[in-house]
């Protein structure tokens, strides 16, 4: 894990400086400049529409900027990619069929520049066991895990990861984010989109939210749920429910009623409890707590299109 002094020091593994790109009338990159570290593992998130998969594809070489500029470890991605610095695993794009899964990951062994062992790689991606198989007769998760294993076939120092653990089971995601982990540790830079918020927050050292192609949000997990601005407010009411009442509470920004429990979100929740209070009724099992992810990244969202609404 790379720390914020480490971090300030070091040098950029790849670096987006005022970057667009268009589709049409389109903006789905909009003057994005960003930064990535040596041994960082970092999550990518962003609503649908946000300019995730565009922006992978940027630093991919997949697609070229409009205008700015994408480097990665110095020169262009092409250029990083053919000299084997860069692993990646994406939702696009099929495997081939009719042929097994050794097969596949000998093929990409032998194609990279710094490879690994094959068997060493069916190991790591924990598909040894299926090595035999055809690739066209894999469930959705084995083919997430044979994705992963042609994204480190060999020594690479970028790994780029888009939703990777979209169809495996609980413990398959455990053990692939434990090798990331290791990956990360070995001085490896990670890079991963998801819409698994809980592995945003469980697994990265730094979050980027993304929206309409800007970057709205850049820090460590905590750092984005402070950025929301709002904490959560729970208990139980004994009775009839008055959610007039409760409405009118102050710095209020959300309110849900499930049989007698009341969830709120409040930008100053001191303030709102002792206005609870002094509603005249009497929580029970009350608890007070920072944004979990999820609800920040919806908030610091939601905050953003009601400004440019």
């Amino acid at each position: 894990m790379t720390t914020t002094a480490q971090t300030a020091t070091a040098t950029a593994v790849a670096a987006f400086d005022q970057v667009t790109k268009s589709y049409g009338n389109v903006r789905a990159v909009d003057g994005l400049s960003l930064a990535l570290y040596p041994g960082e593992t970092v999550a990518l998130l962003g609503p649908n529409g946000a300019g995730k998969s565009t922006t992978l594809d940027l630093l991919l070489g997949l697609k070229n900027p409009d205008s700015g500029s994408v480097a990665v470890f110095g020169t262009g991605p092409r250029e990083a990619i053919v000299a084997g610095h860069v692993g990646a695993m994406l939702q696009s794009g099929g495997l081939m069929d009719e042929v097994t899964v050794a097969e596949l990951v000998k093929l990409a062994c032998a194609l990279h520049p710094k490879p690994y062992k094959a068997d060493d790689v069916l190991a790591r991606a924990g598909i040894t066991q299926i090595a035999d198989r055809k690739v066209n007769k894999l469930s959705g998760g084995q083919a997430q895990r044979v994705r992963f294993a042609l994204a480190t076939a060999g020594d690479s120092d970028l790994i780029v990861l888009d939703e990777p653990t979209t169809g495996m089971d609980v413990s398959a995601r455990q053990a692939f984010w434990a090798t990331m982990r290791e990956q990360a540790d070995q001085g490896r830079t990670v890079l991963f989109a998801t819409h698994y918020l809980e592995e945003a927050d469980a697994i990265a050292d730094r979050v980027l939210v993304l929206h309409r192609g800007r970057l709205l949000a850049d820090g460590t997990a905590a750092e984005i749920k402070a950025k929301a601005g709002a904490r959560r407010i729970a208990f139980d009411l004994e009775g009839a429910i008055d959610e007039s009442a409760l409405r009118g509470l102050p710095f209020l920004t959300s309110l849900d009623v499930s049989g007698q429990t009341v969830r709120i979100q409040s930008t100053d929740a001191d303030a709102t409890v002792h206005a609870l209070y002094g509603l005249g009724v009497y929580p029970r099992n009350l608890e007070v707590a920072g944004l979990g992810l999820e609800q920040a990244f919806v908030a610091i969202t939601e905050a953003e299109e009601a400004k440019q609404s």
